[in-house]
């Protein structure tokens, strides 16, 4: 069983980039975690539609045999307690989970269609680097909860 912070690009902030390895690496240490990230799409010339296409094309390809669990502002919004909780669930049934995070113009039709689950991580729109820390935190935070830790140790 493995969980899955596939993402659209690299961060490009090196403080975000620090920030997002740190909370991955803890979270790793209760969940067998990996970082999926996929070419962010150029998008001089493009529309949004086939920018959203190919970089969808490109997580599909990458997450062959994971259940989707894709984040967006209209997704089922969790405390961290509840989420604690799920993600425990899911561990224990043994299925391969990837939380998707689309990139700038957000996520393709097709992994919408495709989603196992929606997951709110805000009810604000978050830039895609954002969302990635957010998500990472959480899933170090649900860690700790779900092994009766203390958050700040």
């Amino acid at each position: 069983m493995r969980f899955a912070i596939a993402a659209v690009g690299r961060p490009r902030h090196a403080a975000l980039a620090a920030a997002i390895a740190d909370y991955e690496s803890r979270a790793a240490r209760y969940w067998p975690l990996e970082a999926v990230e996929v070419r962010e799409e150029s998008a001089r010339g493009a529309a949004a539609d086939q920018v959203r296409e190919r970089e969808g094309r490109r997580i599909a390809e990458r997450l062959g045999g994971f259940r989707l669990i894709i984040c967006e502002r209209d997704g089922t919004p969790r405390t961290s307690e509840e989420f604690a909780r799920w993600v425990q669930r899911l561990r224990e049934e043994g299925r391969d989970v990837a939380f998707v995070i689309g990139g700038a113009f957000g996520l393709a039709p097709a992994l919408h269609a495709g989603a196992w689950q929606r997951l709110s991580l805000a009810p604000w729109t978050l830039p895609h680097e954002l969302a990635r820390l957010v998500l990472a935190e959480q899933l170090f935070r649900a860690g700790t909860i779900a092994r009766g830790e203390p958050y700040h140790k």
